[in-house]
Order: structure tokens, then C-alpha cells, then sequence
């Protein structure tokens, strides 16, 4: 299975065979032209000097600007390959990382924002000049057989000098590694903490907070720059190092040479020559060193994206669903987290008819918004099964349940961009009439008409900058309420209601009753289940009782006896006492 899952990353990569065969066969051509430059030195001191002929200059002249023309064009056209390759990558595996993004969020939560950091730096690197590398460093042994043809020695120092080159780079990534690591897990520490303290900047001013969270941020941020700076010295001596040897080399090179021309073995020409073909076969080496960190780090980004998408299945085609009744059935769900002993849930079973309505109740960590997260296929049952209309929720296409079915969790989260797009779900197939009906449903219409831009107000970071939690949350009631769903689900819709908001609430359940719509809702407040016609009552992560609204409400009011003596006392309902 772990195979098949990344073959995801591995089927966009096979997608490049094509461009980078071509690619490659460019580098071919452009390599051996770049032959012309050393050649036409040659013919310089042979016979250029020899004749003092200036026709025969310029037609060398005009002969290699020609060929360095037509080396530049195919130039061009390799780095368009790449550039539309990266282009074609994007487009394969984008969707499948962003998707994967929430299935992880979901299946295990962090912060896996930096795995669309990781596509781009690894599309940059597999596209860009970092690729080169390969391109050219397959063509060096011609240009190292051509020094070894010349003279033995010059061709055998410049390969030494190419090896050690290579084994400079290598010994570079050994000494940097570990401080490299020790830096990028406190960089993703730090800007997680930001994030975090950032997302609760009205908490951190209220307590007094920013002094302790500063000290605390400070940590990862002194590992950070202490480990970059360790880092940068041990990657800069090392780098000094191989500037060094190359410029050792090339001296050696023509210092040799010349002691060659001296004795007569080879002519001025040919030791121009050897300069420009030895510079041209320690470059792949030399670019090998300076490209070995981008090298690294682009392994590291294809072995964390391929981590990310092991864990993702994408979509299979779905045979399109009419639209459903609104039965919905739970039958032995269980639910446990890998990381718990004990299961969630335990045993689930109920059913709803198509427009009845249900109230849970229970104490604080019964399991209710796990339940409600099942409901709609947000979590998968460890064991049993989730149904709307007869088919398990999960065996949905997830667009197509989505335009079926209302949700408001516990806290609500709005996106940047405007009011509209936030309750049509950035949706661009929909209606300004639904919008605005959706709006009227939840009672925001009026306030969101009073804004200087109406439905086109921009919303900041969760919509503060406009609404208040009251507000976002009745405006997440009408993204709820979006396309007349069948079943809508609502996970403490009135928690941070006011009198007014919580009357629009009961006229919303009331219009939903009236049309048939399917609605489950948790509470601790009873008097938002007026138009509920049963009540579960969970606690535990088991079903302690299920039935009418008013025989269960009744049972849970009743006067319970206290163990031991004649007295009684009223049992106040554990979920619905305390408002």
C-alpha cells in the first residue's frame, strides 16, 4: 500500500523522462561547441599569427560567434524545457499535496504548512539551476580526455583536482549537517509558537502574557541563530577551501603549461587551450560543491513529501448520488485515537428519519463532538459504520456530500477573503440569491448589509476585524445553511449567542424542522432543543439513553434516591443544568 501512495511524487517525476532526455541531449550539444573556444585559440597561434592573415581571423571570428549563437539558442530552449516541465510537476502533484495537507491535519494535526514550502523548493531544485549539475557533470570526462590527450599530467592533475573538489563538497554537508538540523527543527518551532501566540494575541495582552512568551520564543530563536552561525562558519571555511583549490588548480595548470611551452612539448596556443578546458571540466566539480547544500536539502524535501503523501489516498471517481432523504444511521461505531487506550466512542447506534431532529447531551469529554465529527465524515469509525441515505458517509465523493449537508463546529473559523466567499464556501457555482438566503436564515443579512462593502467586505484573519465571536459564529451558521442541505450538524451553535442571536437560532430550527431537514445538534442549554424530537444522552463515550425529547428530558429531571437513606433529590440533567 505504502508503495502505490508514493508513486504520487514518483508518477510526476517519471512525467520528466521525456523533457529531461531532451534536456540532457542539449547539455550534450552545448558542451561539445563550447570544444569551438579552445580549438579556435589553437588556430590562433597556429595559423592566424603564422600567416598574419586578417581574412582568416575574421572567418574564425565570425565561425565561432556562430557557434556560440547556436549554443546560446539551445541554451535557451533547455531552460524552457525545464521551466515547463516545473510547470507541468506543479500541476500534477499541487492538488495532491494540498489535499494531503487536510487528510494529515485531520488524521494526526501539527503543522504541515511547510509541505508547500517543500514542493516549491523541490520543483525549483529538480528545475532549476541546481539540475545543471547533472546536465554537465556526465560531459566533464570529455573535456578531461581532451587535457589527457594534450599532455598526461595536466589531464591527471586536473581530475585529482576535480575528485578533490567533489570530496570537499561531500565533507562540507558532514561537518553542516547536524547543525543544519539542530537549526531548521528550532526555525519550524519558533514560527509554530509565533503562529500559535499570534492566533491568541487578545489572551497574551489580557494575562500579561508577551514578557513569559517572548523568554520562551527566545529559546528556539538563540538555538536558530547560534546554529547558523556555527553552521555558516563551518560551510565558509570549507567553501574558502574549495575557492582555494580551484584557484590552486588552475595556477598549477598553467604553470605546467607554460614549463611545457618552455620545453617545446606543446605550442602558446595549445596551453590557452588547456586553461579553458581544464576551468571547463573542473566546473561541473566546482558547481557540485557550491550546488551539494541544495542537493541535500532538496532529499530531504522529496523524502517529507513523499512522508506526507504516504498517508493520502486520492479520491476515486464516485458514481453521482441523488440527492439524500436525510436518514441517517449509526451502527456500532467506535472510535479510537492510535495515540489513546481507550476508545472515544464506544458502540454508537441510533437512527434518525429523514427531518427529525436529535439533541445530544452530555458532560464535558463524553464524546459528543467526536460524534458529530463521524456524523459527517470528518473521523472514521475504528469499527462500525456511518450512514446518510444508506451509504456510508465515507463512500461519498466529499464535494458532493458537502453540498448536501450544514456544519458548524465548536469554533468557528472563517478564511480570508470577503463576506460572500465565506458563506458561498469559495464556491464560485453559486448564487447570490442562495447566498444571501443562507445570510438571511442565520439573521446576518441585516448586519452584513450595514458593512460599507456588504457581501464584499474583505475579512481579515478569522474575520475579526469585522464581526465579533457572536457574529462569526452566525455567519458560520449561514456557510452551514448554504444550498438547502438535508442534514445539517451543529456542535454548540449558541455557545457565544446573545438573547437576539440565540431567537434566530430557534426560528433557523424552526424553518429547518418545517422543511424536512435532518438536524443534529449539541448543547448545554435545553432551550435550544424546542424543536428536537428525540435526545441522546452520551456520556462516558457510550450511549446512556435514546429516545423522545420529553420522556428522556423527563427521565433525567426525575427525582433520583440517595443510596442509604429515605431522602431524594432532584438529579438535574448532566448536560443541560448548566448554561
Amino acid at each position: 500500500m505504502q508503495e502505490i501512495r508514493r508513486t504520487l511524487l514518483d508518477q510526476a517525476l517519471l512525467a520528466a523522462r521525456r523533457p529531461f532526455a531532451y534536456a540532457f541531449l542539449f547539455s550534450f550539444v552545448i558542451n561539445i561547441l563550447y570544444l569551438a573556444l579552445p580549438l579556435y585559440m589553437v588556430q590562433l597561434y597556429g595559423r592566424v599569427f603564422a600567416s598574419q592573415s586578417v581574412a582568416t581571423l575574421l572567418i574564425m571570428a565570425t565561425g565561432v560567434t556562430a557557434v556560440f549563437v547556436v549554443s546560446a539558442v539551445i541554451d535557451h530552449y533547455r531552460n524552457g524545457i525545464l521551466i515547463q516541465f516545473g510547470v507541468l510537476f506543479d500541476r500534477l502533484l499541487a492538488r495532491h499535496v494540498f489535499a494531503a495537507l487536510f487528510a494529515a491535519e485531520l488524521k494526526q494535526g501539527g503543522n504541515h504548512g511547510q509541505s508547500v514550502r517543500d514542493l516549491d523548493g523541490f520543483r525549483q531544485t529538480i528545475t532549476g539551476n541546481t539540475m545543471g549539475v547533472f546536465f554537465d557533470l556526465p560531459w566533464a570526462p570529455i573535456f578531461m580526455g581532451a587535457l589527457f590527450i594534450i599532455d598526461f599530467w595536466v589531464g591527471l592533475l586536473c581530475l585529482i583536482g576535480g575528485l578533490i573538489l567533489f570530496g570537499l563538497a561531500v565533507l562540507q554537508d558532514r561537518v553542516s549537517r547536524t547543525a543544519l538540523n539542530r537549526v531548521n527543527d528550532a526555525a519550524r518551532r519558533g514560527y509554530n509558537f509565533t503562529d500559535m501566540a499570534l492566533r491568541n494575541a487578545e489572551v497574551v495582552r489580557a494575562l500579561g502574557m508577551l514578557p513569559a512568551l517572548t523568554t520562551r520564543w527566545q529559546v528556539d530563536r538563540h538555538t536558530l541563530i547560534e546554529g547558523q552561525a556555527h553552521a555558516s562558519e563551518l560551510a565558509g571555511l570549507i567553501g574558502e577551501a574549495i575557492k582555494f583549490v580551484r584557484m590552486l588548480i588552475q595556477i598549477t595548470v598553467l604553470a605546467l603549461g607554460a614549463f611545457l611551452v618552455l620545453k617545446q612539448v606543446i605550442g602558446p596556443g595549445v596551453l590557452f587551450a588547456n586553461m579553458i578546458l581544464s576551468s571547463k571540466a573542473l566546473a561541473p566539480f566546482e558547481k557540485v560543491a557550491g550546488s551539494w547544500q541544495g542537493l541535500v536539502e532538496g532529499t530531504q524535501m522529496y523524502k517529507r513529501l513523499n512522508k506526507l503523501l504516504d498517508g493520502y489516498e486520492p479520491n476515486p471517481a464516485f458514481t453521482a448520488m441523488p440527492r439524500p432523504t436525510g436518514l441517517l444511521e449509526i451502527q456500532n461505531a467506535t472510535f479510537q485515537l492510535p495515540s489513546m487506550k481507550e476508545p472515544l466512542l464506544k458502540n454508537i447506534t441510533f437512527a434518525l428519519r429523514p427531518g427529525e431532529a436529535l439533541g445530544i447531551i452530555g458532560p464535558s469529554g463524553a464524546g459528543k463532538s467526536t460524534l458529530t465529527r463521524m456524523l459527517i465524515g470528518i473521523w472514521k469509525p475504528t469499527e462500525g459504520h456511518v450512514r446518510l441515505d444508506g451509504m456510508d458517509v465515507h463512500a461519498w465523493d466529499r464535494a458532493a456530500f458537502g453540498r448536501h449537508v450544514g456544519y458548524l463546529p465548536q469554533d468557528t473559523e472563517l478564511f480570508t477573503g470577503t463576506v460572500r466567499d465565506n458563506i458561498a464556501r469559495f464556491r464560485t457555482d453559486v448564487s447570490d440569491e442562495a447566498v444571501t438566503r443562507a445570510a438571511q436564515d442565520a439573521g446576518i443579512h441585516d448586519l452584513i448589509v450595514r458593512l460599507e462593502k456588504g457581501y464584499e467586505s474583505e475579512l481579515g484573519a478569522q474575520g475579526t476585524t469585522v464581526f465579533s465571536v457572536g457574529q462569526r459564529q452566525r455567519l458560520g451558521l449561514a456557510r452551514a445553511l448554504l444550498g438547502d442541505p438535508s442534514l445539517v450538524v451543529l456542535d454548540e451553535p449558541n455557545a457565544n449567542l446573545d438573547t437576539e442571536g440565540e431567537a434566530a437560532l430557534l426560528d433557523v430550527l424552526g424553518a429547518l424542522k418545517a422543511r424536512g431537514v435532518t438536524v443534529v445538534i449539541v448543547s448545554h442549554r435545553a432551550s435550544v432543543f424546542r424543536h428536537v424530537d428525540k435526545i441522546l444522552f452520551v456520556r462516558g463515550g457510550e450511549v446512556q439513553s435514546f429516545g423522545d425529547r420529553d420522556v428522556i428530558l423527563g427521565q433525567l429531571m426525575a427525582p433520583a434516591t440517595v443510596p442509604g437513606t429515605a431522602e431524594t433529590r432532584a438529579a438535574p440533567p448532566p448536560a443541560v443544568a448548566q448554561g
